[in-house]
């Protein structure tokens, strides 16, 4: 997916404040999943959710206000009741790797308690 960088998106340096990147990431598994015919709202609302309990992120170089850039999302490992992503954001004019790194995320239902991946999630995940 692609994202426009705003004034908003950026920090006192003119340059995309660190934590954003979190946000980009948390974009790029939605749209995964979306382009693989789920809606992690239509989960939410059945009671499953996706807590993150893991990031690691390697910031390569910045991003400034008004850059085009490319989320990349893959699925790194997938667990009994959750899946790690990895994420790449590039810029797109000159395809140079900005931020990197993987997200861990739990499947939980009802009371918050974990539970088994969904087999439609296992097979968008698989795809």
């Amino acid at each position: 997916m692609e994202i426009r960088v705003y004034y908003e998106d950026t920090d006192a340096g003119g340059v995309v404040y660190y934590a954003n990147y979190l946000k980009y990431f948390e974009r790029g598994r939605t749209e995964y999943l979306r382009n693989r015919g789920l809606s992690v709202a239509a989960m939410a609302r059945g009671g499953i959710a996706f807590p993150v309990v893991h990031v690691e992120i390697n910031y390569r170089a910045p991003a400034w206000q008004d850059d085009l850039l490319a989320v990349e999302t893959d699925v790194l490992e997938i667990g009994k009741s959750s899946f790690t992503l990895t994420h790449r954001v590039l810029r797109v004019n000159d395809g140079k790797l900005l931020v990197e790194g993987k997200v861990k995320l739990a499947c939980v239902g009802p009371g918050r308690k974990p539970i088994r991946l969904p087999e439609e999630l296992l097979q968008a995940l698989k795809a």
